[in-house]
């Protein structure tokens, strides 16, 4: 294992100079913003009110406070470390090679296998509105990739602008959503507060983690904002808030509206059609748009700029690193995670649209990127320092996540052990070359 890092850190880092970068506070907020709060609003309050009850509220507190470390620490080494790479950046600098080539295939290729859940979970609630039938979940799903690769194919500066208009409509909207509600909430649905004991408290907040994932995605465009040591600490507790009173809001209105019994695949769309009758389903549809083209347009820069990042460092064809630099358009590596995208997509559609699979592939690939990345953090960042502080306790919570993921890390190891494949094929090439000189 590589000695610890007792250079200064400034002096490690990738070289990007604080005003290279383009997107301001307000744009690096909405993209943190729509990376996390995701299309877990479609879906989860719903559930954790099945299995928590009222409590659920309990749930949603509890994985905000858990996740607080955990953004932080992210923040302190984007800020610190703005490059295409991100989590593989910072793995390569305290873990070698290696171990970057791993957390960057987890990322390239195993969390990205959740984009299909965002287009057809959008979809769901389109067609349900619309009442049409279950093929056109598929049409929709599709149409809902085209608008983040477009805006993506002319650079952050044009997604951006976009991502900030779009996050600001779905704060709006969600909103009005609780505003129309709460005069139809009914006191006696909190009681029992506990009908399933604090186990489903628990269980609660394994179904949030999935909610305020998503701070590692914005990693790899750190260099992509001006002044990342401050952008990058502002926008990350903008989201938090942010995150933390939606999910708390919604959590609450679904309780007081609808209960702990509602089974609705829709839930929202059941909340507004008592509160809104007549205009509301068509609402809570344009929040499925915009919520799964924003997760969309958080993603695929982040996967493409790591793409090309991972080419320029020599972990994937050399064709497609260009783009890899701060103000660089990253158009091959974009084009490459539209065709991988694209074969997952069809993935999904030939298992009959069951979206279970592809969820635990994205939740176990994405622990295993925070596992290898909080390790990077502690012999990274300035011993005993907050950040420092926040990467232990981080460890921590990860291990526990990791626990939980169980046989569903087979996918990551499998990864790995592609990482270890390809080292091994360019240290016998690397070898080859040097006998042949």
């Amino acid at each position: 294992m590589p000695a610890r890092v007792s250079v200064p850190l400034d002096s490690v880092a990738p070289s990007a100079p604080a005003t290279v970068g383009r997107l301001g506070l307000l744009r690096a907020s909405s993209l943190y913003v729509a990376a996390v709060l995701g299309t877990g609003i479609l879906v989860l309050p719903s559930l954790a009110a099945q299995v928590a009850g009222p409590a659920s509220i309990l749930s949603v507190v509890a994985v905000l406070l858990l996740s607080i470390p955990l953004a932080g620490t992210f923040a302190a080494l984007a800020s610190r470390f703005p490059d295409a790479g991100g989590v593989a950046t910072f793995v390569r600098l305290a873990l070698g090679q290696t171990a970057a080539r791993m957390a960057g295939y987890w990322f390239f290729f195993g969390v990205a296998v959740g984009a299909p859940v965002v287009g057809i979970l959008g979809a769901d609630y389109v067609v349900a509105v619309v009442g049409g039938p279950r093929w056109m979940v598929v049409v929709v799903g599709a149409l809902i990739y085209v608008p983040p690769f477009v805006v993506n194919a002319f650079g952050l500066r044009v997604s951006g602008s976009t991502q900030l208009v779009l996050t600001a409509i779905l704060l709006v909207v969600v909103i009005g959503v609780v505003a129309l509600s709460i005069p139809h909430a009914h006191p006696a649905n909190f009681t029992p507060f506990l009908p399933h004991g604090w186990a489903g408290v628990g269980l609660g907040i394994s179904l949030f983690v999935w909610a305020f994932a998503g701070w590692e995605a914005v990693t790899h465009i750190a260099g992509e904002f001006r002044n990342p040591r401050r952008t990058i600490p502002f926008a990350t507790g903008i989201a938090i808030a942010t995150v933390g009173i939606a999910y708390l809001a919604l959590q609450f209105v679904t309780i007081a509206v609808l209960g702990s019994s509602n089974r609705s695949a829709v839930p929202l769309l059941a909340l507004v059609s008592q509160s809104a009758p007549g205009y509301g389903p068509w609402i809570i549809a344009g929040i499925a748009l915009i919520v799964a083209m924003g997760v969309l347009n958080a993603y695929l820069p982040a996967l493409a700029k790591l793409g090309s990042a991972l080419g320029r460092d020599g972990h994937l064809p050399r064709w497609i690193a260009r783009g890899s630099e701060a103000g660089e358009v990253p158009r091959r590596a974009l084009l490459v995670v539209g065709l991988i995208n694209l074969v997952y997509f069809v993935v999904a559609v030939v298992s009959g649209l069951n979206l279970t699979p592809f969820i635990l592939i994205h939740t176990s690939c994405m622990v295993a990127v925070y596992a290898l990345g909080m390790l990077a953090a502690v012999r990274l960042l300035k011993t005993w320092s907050a950040g420092w502080w926040m990467a232990v306790v981080s460890v921590v919570l990860v291990a526990g996540l990791l626990l939980l993921a169980g046989w569903h890390l087979v996918v990551p190891v499998a990864l790995a052990l592609a990482a270890l494949v390809v080292a091994l094929a360019r240290h016998k090439s690397t070898k080859k070359e040097s006998i042949s000189a």
